[in-house]
């Protein structure tokens, strides 16, 4: 049976990632790029948008339950866990923008930003559902 914390997590990542896809309308005009992961992810199947949006926010649920497993560890309050632990997977994955297909966003500096902001509205939201999901849980979590 799934650890329930990690179930949480989840389901905190798959919100997060939701509201990520919401307020994107709005960040492209902020920042002036035309970018969407949703549409980005949907591309290469030759799917619609909403195959993309799915698949946007099954990557939120997998990211909430790994955070879950670990965020337990961390002294900071959630909201700042959650933060770092989406700005470290913004940073680790910028690179790997430079070999996206017909999508140039390496060497962005617009992009990177609007980027940055995503993954720390992200976190932040994942941050803050996860502890107040499991808050008052006994932590179950499997050994390390």
């Amino acid at each position: 049976m799934p650890d329930t914390r990690i179930l949480r997590g989840a389901a905190a990542g798959a919100a997060a990632a939701g509201v990520w896809a919401a307020q994107e309308p709005l960040d492209k005009r902020v920042f002036g790029v035309d970018y969407s992961d949703a549409d980005m992810l949907a591309r290469p199947l030759r799917a619609p948008r909403s195959v993309g949006m799915a698949l946007h926010v099954a990557n939120g649920a997998l990211f909430g339950a790994v955070y879950a497993r670990y965020a337990n560890r961390a002294s900071a309050p959630g909201v700042a866990t959650g933060a770092a632990a989406g700005l470290a997977e913004h940073l680790a994955t910028w690179p790997l923008t430079r070999f996206l297909p017909r999508v140039n966003l390496w060497g962005n500096h617009a992009a990177f930003a609007q980027a940055a902001w995503r993954h720390l509205l992200f976190g932040a939201i994942l941050g803050t559902l996860e502890e107040r999901l499991n808050a008052g849980y006994a932590d179950v979590s499997l050994p390390a």
